[in-house]
């Protein structure tokens, strides 16, 4: 379980488990870039936590043999049977502007 207080820390997390999956591979930050079609420098900074594109993660994951993770990361959201009774079988597609 993740028990951090600030995006920081988040990152921080997210770059030592990226880095402990390339560990338990034996692979050196240089063949995973290679891999995933970026630089060593944005392998380095993912794993030290830094602010790296999205698109670079996803990669890296892919890299990594790891991409699965994504949907632990986020999972595809899912609807109650209650809030589908009172949407009458539709899915919302939007959401609604709150009023004071």
């Amino acid at each position: 379980m993740l028990n951090v207080s600030t995006n920081d820390e988040v990152m921080r997390e997210f770059g030592l488990r990226l880095r402990g999956y390339r560990l338990r591979q034996n692979r050196i930050q240089g063949e995973i870039a290679r891999l995933a079609g970026v630089t060593p420098a944005t392998v380095v900074n993912a794993e030290a936590g830094k602010n790296v594109r999205l698109e670079s993660i996803v990669r890296i994951l892919r890299a990594l043999g790891q991409l699965e993770a994504l949907n632990d990361f986020l999972p595809e959201p899912t609807v109650s049977p209650i809030q589908l009774l009172a949407l009458h079988g539709k899915v919302r597609q939007r959401a609604r502007k709150r009023s004071p």
